[in-house]
């Protein structure tokens, strides 16, 4: 499940009962001297795809698929790196819900291997967003607070090219309304195959 930042997507997703993979914690560590800067802010553009592993997060995808279970990062955003791992399993649930800013970015490859049970992009009111994601940073410490309102405002500016880009590469865009009558019925035993992901 994709959407822009702030868009309410790890929300929503908790609140389907479904298993959640977080697939902001396949981000890049902010050691990286590839991490692509932000103009003018001159932090890195954790917004840009590039900062973000998306071949580590499609093996682990396939893996879960496949197994019922892997073994994945976990990133500490205050810190800019994974600290740690942790074993995700689905359990006996017939899907999960793999949710993260860049999830659109893999939709082809996860369609490609057949793990793909749908692909989704939530949008929102730019203006919300701004102020959900705004008060989600600040409560977490993420950034300064002067360079989360100036990344903020610049993320509002760019959110409709993101859902955009979002939708070009496979996901179709749906409101929050519709989104959770989607994981309702994914959620239902036949839905769909055991360890099926919906990125």
């Amino acid at each position: 499940m994709a959407g822009p930042s702030g868009s309410g997507k790890s929300h929503l997703a908790q609140a389907s009962g479904l298993p959640v993979l977080a697939l902001d914690d396949f981000y890049r560590n902010g050691s990286d001297p590839g991490l692509p800067r932000q103009p003018g802010l001159g932090i890195v553009d954790w917004d840009d795809p590039r900062s973000w592993d998306a071949a580590l997060a499609v093996e682990a995808l396939a893996a879960i698929c496949r197994d019922g279970h892997a073994d994945v990062p976990v990133y500490d955003i205050a810190h800019d790196r994974a600290t740690r791992s942790r074993r995700f399993d689905v359990g006996d649930a017939p899907v999960f819900v793999a949710e993260g800013l860049f999830a659109a970015e893999i939709v082809t490859a996860c369609r490609n291997r057949g793990i793909l049970a749908d692909a989704l992009a939530l949008h929102r009111a730019p203006w919300k967003n701004f102020v959900r994601r705004l008060v989600r940073d600040l409560a977490e410490h993420r950034k300064p607070p002067l360079t989360l309102f100036r990344r903020g405002r610049a993320l509002m500016r760019a959110e409709r090219d993101v859902l955009g880009r979002q939708i070009a590469l496979g996901a179709r865009p749906v409101d929050a309304r519709e989104l959770r009558r989607t994981l309702a019925a994914m959620a239902q035993p036949s839905a769909a195959g055991p360890a099926s992901g919906s990125p």
